[in-house]
């Protein structure tokens, strides 16, 4: 079955002003890099739809969903931390993002896809229950894994978190909640300064130093991860894809390279295909140098495209 790559044109009009790492050229990078690549006309092509405020509210509470809703301007930036803003298009893409891996559950939950990369704006793993912050509006991982939980009557889904920065929204939503195993790696210290500590006995997050690279990063799937996830059992995947461990990227110090980031996805798929019928979905999270991450999603899609 072929692989889904859901977008959304509104993910192109969030814009947090000029020089802003999270913009809307790294999308284009992406689409660039598909083509170029020879990959571009092997996955099938969607159209994000918007989740729905009930989805939503799965993760999210009603006050903090009211909470975006007025902070969305007419016009201008409106500015939640001194990283994440609002113009007049981010509510929409935000809830296109979210309704992505919505949709990307849906696909592969009724046998039209086998997984589905979701290439959104603005990301979401450090969306809390009740917060925005990091460049996040609503928590897309944590949506979609909902969905999977909630509308389709799964008893255990895992997310896996390769992005730089650690999910600490992702963490706080599903702490404690043993139908979810969350395993991530994340380069310590660094923003959001949080997941040294285990705050939940389904959390496995596993910090790595500035210049660590691939000998770690692979050490920590196979000691760390793989055991969790044969433990779990998981019935779907989800992947948190955040690029930003990238050698090449200004925002931290790792330093991993596509080809680990191909190699995890491979690893991934056979943990589905042992427990999950192959589902996996994968949402786009950071990674702010273009080539890099044009290169590495390449990489990713392209061992997914061939399971």
């Amino acid at each position: 079955m072929p692989t889904a790559f859901i977008t959304h044109p509104s993910f192109l009009l969030h814009d947090m002003g000029p020089y802003h790492p999270e913009c809307p050229e790294r999308l284009l990078a992406i689409s660039d890099r598909l083509i170029a690549s020879g990959i571009d006309p092997y996955l099938l092509h969607y159209t994000a739809i918007e989740a729905t405020r009930s989805q939503i509210a799965r993760v999210h509470s009603d006050a903090y969903i009211e909470e975006i809703e007025a902070a969305s301007p007419e016009s201008g930036l409106h500015y939640i931390d001194p990283d994440t803003a609002l113009n007049a298009h981010s509510l929409n893409a935000a809830r296109h993002a979210a309704g992505a891996v919505v949709m990307g559950v849906d696909l592969v939950m009724r046998g039209e896809c086998a997984s589905a990369f979701c290439a959104v704006r603005p990301p979401g793993h450090h969306a809390e229950r009740q917060r925005a912050m990091g460049f996040c509006l609503f928590n897309n991982v944590a949506v979609g894994a909902a969905h999977a939980l909630e509308a389709h009557g799964l008893a255990r889904v895992a997310i896996i978190d390769f992005d730089v920065h650690h999910g600490n929204g992702t963490e706080n939503i599903f702490q404690d909640d043993p139908r979810v195993l969350m395993a991530s790696t994340f380069q310590h210290p660094l923003y959001p300064y949080s997941g040294t500590e285990a705050s939940a006995p389904n959390m496995v997050n596993v910090p790595l130093a500035a210049g660590q690279g691939s000998d770690e990063f692979r050490t920590v799937v196979v000691d760390r991860w793989l055991p969790a996830l044969e433990a779990h059992r998981p019935e779907f995947v989800f992947i948190s894809a955040g690029f930003d461990a990238h050698r090449e990227d200004p925002l931290a110090g790792l330093q991993l390279t596509e080809a680990d980031y191909a190699w995890a996805t491979q690893e991934l798929i056979a943990v589905a295909a042992r427990h999950a019928q192959r589902r996996i979905v994968s949402t786009l999270e950071g990674g702010y140098a273009l080539s890099a991450l044009g290169r590495s999603v390449t990489e990713h899609l392209r061992v997914l495209v061939e399971q």
